[in-house]
């Protein structure tokens, strides 16, 4: 795949964890790359996404002022870096890149496997 997602794990509420995506150079380099979410049972979710051409970044509301992305073009690598982390917020997260309306019909064949987080008490 062109990219692969780690970073997960199981924690409790109001734990932080970072997720890292490593990128392709091609994939890094895309206009515009999100994270998304599925939690079991469920479609994906959009989480944010950053607009790598003005360095602009969005937020869907239930994380807004909790969840932070970022980039390192160097390392060809995103984060996400989740403080108060929330039951709700368990689920598959998947990195991905292209216009959001796209990605939320995935997940596709040619993404990665995700990463795991479950918050749990």
């Amino acid at each position: 795949g062109q990219v692969v997602e780690s970073g997960g794990g199981l924690v409790r509420p109001g734990d932080s964890l970072r997720l890292s995506c490593a990128a392709s150079v091609f994939t890094a380099s895309r206009h515009i790359m999100n994270w998304v979410r599925q939690a079991p049972g469920e479609g994906l979710e959009w989480v944010p996404s950053i607009e790598t051409s003005q360095e602009v970044t969005t937020y869907a509301d239930p994380v807004k002022g909790r969840f932070t992305m970022t980039r390192d073009n160097a390392k060809n690598t995103i984060y996400l870096q989740m403080n108060s982390l929330k039951p709700d917020d368990t689920g598959v997260y998947y990195c991905a890149d292209g216009p959001l309306n796209v990605v939320l019909l995935g997940p596709y064949d040619y993404w990665g496997q995700g990463t795991q987080v479950t918050v749990s008490s």
